[in-house]
């Protein structure tokens, strides 16, 4: 017997809605959302919710951008080396808008965290921050926030194609031991409520950004852990490639929708 999406009544809150989504009948297959319909996880926020977000006084994900500001000028490593010594702020708009990217050196596709780990390691000559710490978070946000406003632009070629090939099958296949996949609730239920809370079409138009659920910024992959988390599934360790592939292919669904970083969500 399936169960009406809206008419879900809320049990027990963890990561995901645990006892409701086990009573979900949902399709086998999926469908990837019309051009038309994308829009940003903004759009299903409550009024006030975007009031935080829309106000830099008040959002606190721009704590954030400002401490990633001031890393941006400091030197370190063993090469006394500050990201502004190579980089202007003003040179890395629209950077975020074509991450994840190919990586020759790797011959793989890296995120902005990565990117920004890379540049430590070989231009400063720095021990790599810590997946979440609080120093990669306020980078990240401080590059990110130089495209807000900017369209996401994701261009898949020849050598990103398995990787995002790999990344669209991770999100369409079912997983964990409720055995529902993301595409299940994000393209083909998108918009329904269920416990009282709107599915989002989970675009990354705002990462990293501020979830009140954390009371802290988080990125992307800290996402994506908690979804696979909820959904009873393994989950891989930060900076995995299954991570990067969901990314690559998730910012390709979002291509065209603007930059909101540093994003606020429920």
């Amino acid at each position: 017997m399936s169960v009406v999406l809206e008419n879900l009544r809320p049990r027990t809150f963890g990561v995901l809605l645990l006892p409701a989504l086990s009573l979900i009948a949902l399709p086998a297959s999926s469908t990837e959302i019309p051009t038309a319909q994308k829009q940003s996880d903004y759009e299903s926020m409550s009024p006030q919710t975007r009031a935080i977000q829309d106000d830099d006084n008040v959002n606190p994900g721009m704590f954030w951008v400002l401490d990633g500001e001031e890393r941006w000028g400091r030197k370190d490593g063993s090469s006394n080396l500050s990201c502004a010594d190579c980089h202007t702020s003003e040179s890395m708009r629209g950077v975020a808008a074509r991450y994840p990217s190919f990586e020759v050196e790797s011959q793989r596709p890296i995120d902005l965290q990565e990117r920004i780990n890379i540049c430590r390691s070989r231009r400063q000559n720095a021990t790599p921050f810590r997946y979440e710490s609080k120093e990669l978070l306020a980078l990240s946000a401080f590059v990110a926030y130089q495209s807000r406003g900017l369209p996401i632009q994701i261009t898949i070629d020849e050598r990103l194609n398995p990787f995002f090939d790999a990344g669209r099958a991770l999100f369409e296949a079912r997983q964990g031991q409720l055995n529902v996949s993301c595409a299940q609730c994000h393209d083909d239920n998108w918009g329904k409520r269920m416990a009282g809370n709107i599915i989002p079409q989970t675009q990354p138009t705002g990462y990293p950004l501020y979830r009140l659920e954390w009371q802290e910024l988080g990125s992307l992959q800290r996402r994506l852990r908690n979804c696979l988390f909820g959904m009873r599934a393994e989950t891989y360790p930060y900076g995995a490639i299954e991570y990067i592939e969901l990314e690559l292919y998730m910012a390709w669904r979002a291509n065209g929708l603007k930059i909101e970083t540093p994003a606020v969500r429920p």
